[in-house]
């Protein structure tokens, strides 16, 4: 992908005031200190077309765990024990699940640890870009299955509570994937609430034309480096345009995990990890 001048003054200076802050004293905290920082960040999604017997329903995101490149099992088991304290009601998990599939040495021990979070309505995940790369297609399904997740891979589910539902579908991963919204959204009405989960924010301006409410998504690290007047250092395919927080295209309500692990960069700088505590309310 061609880079045009703009951003290569900005990459490159950004990478340079990088590169001098960080060997520095901001190096340590960059490095050791803000990736072990977890943030919990409370969103509220309003939407009319939520059930009343969904009100006050809490839903949690966590996305981009990338286990093995600088972020081990003792931290993630950290994050299971912080999304049970926050009781939630539906577990979301939005991708890249370690970073290198064909590298790490899968065994029990991550199976365990997930298998520890608890939800009445379910832990659901979705494909990233580092889950089939590296030959993890299989494999990283076959772990989340074990551990209790269910895989939306261009589908969708009811989410159930007596006779009210809402729709929760998932699409397959946009850069190493066959992303198909037709087939996940069959049989969706556009009366029905409906959340949807994709890897790759950007995808929101494709998304916004069909009967979505909201989308939840990671890949971005938030930047994973954020330089004052400078912006974003990290900002991979399909995450340049919508990085972090919340933003709304259309009708479409979108929000952007930070995510909890790094990749290429084992820094997080004005960055800090997170999950996202979502609560619906029709008010």
């Amino acid at each position: 992908m061609r880079m045009n001048r703009r951003s290569f003054i900005k990459r490159t200076l950004g990478s340079l005031l990088a590169l001098f802050g960080l060997s520095g004293g901001t190096y340590y905290y960059a490095r050791y200190m803000e990736p072990d920082m977890l943030t919990i960040q409370e969103e509220t999604i309003r939407n009319v077309k939520i059930p009343d017997s969904f009100q006050n329903f809490k839903v949690v995101q966590f996305s981009d765990t990338h286990v093995g490149f600088h972020y081990s099992l003792e931290q993630l088991e950290k994050v299971v024990d912080r999304i049970n304290g926050l009781e939630p009601d539906l577990i979301l998990f939005t991708g890249d699940l370690v970073d290198k599939p064909n590298a790490y040495e899968w065994d029990g021990r991550i199976v365990e640890v997930l298998k520890k979070l608890h939800a009445p309505n379910g832990k659901f995940w979705i494909y990233g870009n580092h889950d089939h790369g590296g030959y993890g297609t299989d494999v990283v399904k076959k772990k989340m299955d074990q551990s209790g997740f269910k895989l939306l891979k261009n589908e969708n589910t009811a989410i159930k509570k007596g006779q009210d539902s809402f729709i929760l579908a998932g699409v397959d991963d946009i850069m190493l994937g066959k992303p198909d919204m037709a087939k996940t959204l069959e049989e969706v009405y556009e009366r029905e609430f409906v959340l949807l989960m994709v890897h790759e924010p950007d995808y929101a301006d494709h998304a916004a034309a069909y009967p979505v409410d909201v989308q939840l998504s990671g890949h971005s690290h938030g930047g994973q480096i954020q330089i004052p007047f400078i912006g974003y250092l990290v900002t991979p395919p399909h995450a340049e345009k919508y990085v972090e927080g919340r933003h709304t295209i259309g009708g479409l309500e979108l929000y952007v995990s930070r995510g909890l692990g790094t990749t290429r960069l084992p820094y997080r700088f004005l960055c800090k990890p997170e999950i996202t505590l979502h609560t619906l309310t029709n008010s």
